[in-house]
């Protein structure tokens, strides 16, 4: 089974669904509820319930309901923790996809509120830190030959550099450089660590980018793309799950772009 974390919407969402559609039993989990720290809304408890809902209709498994969702917060060790116990009690844990994301932005950096930027830094990159703390452990648990998975989501924006969004760069950045480590450390263990780097892609992040940068709304960086369009979240979550599966045994400490060309 698989965790995935910042499930309530857009990319997590899309990634419970796609997980389910390939048979997975998936612990969805979100925080469900704003961060004081920053001024737009984070996803809401009836949202990851939605996209629960939405994955087990999709499900190809022969568990009823196997998808279930979880209120914890990413960043947070001891909640992260027991949500590992649960799924090894569940049935063992397989695959952890760290996905949480928020974004802050909108001013050079030495002007960006504190807050705003420690709440960028401990979702996008602590989140993700923490999930291998608490996760690899239960991975490694596993009777060998194991086949674990760890996947996090990075961001274009780790390799460019985007005005207006230092801290946010520097935390995707940071993604890239932690699963390249994590590969290392795991080597020979059976269990591989990558990461997906999306561009442009509609989800609320992308909206809360948009009113960072004062444009009219998301379709306003579909230009910016040699696809010429936004990512839908369901084209990032089929490299997610891909990279979940065994087809991708022998892919391990690489980011891998679904960026529509943003990157070239």
């Amino acid at each position: 089974m698989a965790i995935v974390t910042g499930a309530g919407r857009g990319i997590g969402a899309a990634t419970v669904a796609a997980l389910a559609a390939d048979g997975w039993r998936v612990l969805a989990v979100d925080r469900g509820a704003d961060d004081p720290r920053l001024p737009y809304a984070m996803a809401t408890a009836a949202e990851l319930e939605a996209a629960v809902n939405a994955a087990n209709d999709v499900a190809d498994a022969e568990v009823e309901a196997p998808v279930r969702a979880v209120l914890a917060d990413a960043t947070d060790a001891e909640a992260m923790a027991a949500v590992v116990a649960a799924a090894e009690e569940w049935g063992g844990l397989e695959a952890i996809v760290a996905n949480a994301g928020v974004i802050a932005g909108g001013a050079p950096a030495w002007e960006l509120a504190q807050d705003e930027e420690d709440a960028v830094v401990e979702v996008c990159l602590g989140a993700v830190m923490v999930a291998a703390r608490v996760g690899i452990p239960a991975l490694l648990r596993r009777p060998e030959p194991r086949a674990g998975r760890f996947v996090a989501t990075a961001s274009t924006a780790g390799v460019r550099g985007l005005p207006g969004l230092a801290a946010y760069c520097a935390a995707k950045a940071g993604v890239a450089g932690f699963v390249r480590a994590l590969a290392a450390d795991l080597r020979g263990t059976g269990i591989t660590a990558n990461a997906v780097a999306p561009g442009s892609t509609d989800t609320p992040i992308l909206a809360e980018s948009a009113r960072l940068y004062d444009l009219d709304g998301a379709p306003a960086f579909a230009a910016q793309q040699p696809i010429e369009r936004l990512i839908d979240p369901a084209e990032v979550a089929a490299t997610i799950a891909f990279l979940c599966g065994p087809a991708a045994a022998a892919i391990t400490g690489t980011t891998v772009a679904v960026d529509g060309g943003l990157s070239i």
